[in-house]
């Protein structure tokens, strides 16, 4: 089943927003929560907000859990655009566009996630050759 949030006229442009929604498309919901809870940009609070209505509405009304959910497709399109004028030299006017975009967030049960660290996963010890010290090979693993 999927699950919708849409964040209407988000006051930043859709550009800033993408790099965000790009990052957290694909990913189980806990993961998704914390790449925006870490990031430092406010598109990233924004997508957190979206993000956390989306698991609401498969809570609340599709009686789903947040566990087994997964972020299907997070899309920042853009929307209207304030359009003001700033003075400028010899009384002439310069525009200011203040741009405002639809944030769009789906979530779904029937995707599966393949999960880092199980079978044929790389040991993280390196194998010491037999004439090094065991502090060269402390600094090599570090």
């Amino acid at each position: 089943m999927e699950v919708k949030a849409i964040y209407r006229f988000a006051r930043m442009s859709a550009f800033k927003l993408r790099d965000v929604t790009r990052e957290i498309q694909g990913h189980p919901v806990a993961r998704a929560l914390d790449i925006v809870a870490f990031s430092p940009k406010k598109a990233a609070f924004l997508v957190q907000k979206t993000l956390k209505s989306a698991i609401a509405n498969a809570e609340n009304n599709h009686n789903l859990r947040a566990d087994k959910l997964v972020v299907k497709e997070a899309v920042a399109g853009e929307s209207a655009t304030i359009k003001r004028f700033t003075p400028k030299a010899r009384g002439s006017a310069g525009p200011i566009r203040k741009r405002t975009s639809h944030i769009f967030i789906t979530l779904s049960d029937e995707i599966t996630v393949k999960q880092r660290g199980s079978k044929g996963a790389k040991s993280a010890t390196k194998k010491v050759a037999k004439g090094a010290s065991k502090k060269s090979a402390e600094k090599s693993n570090e």
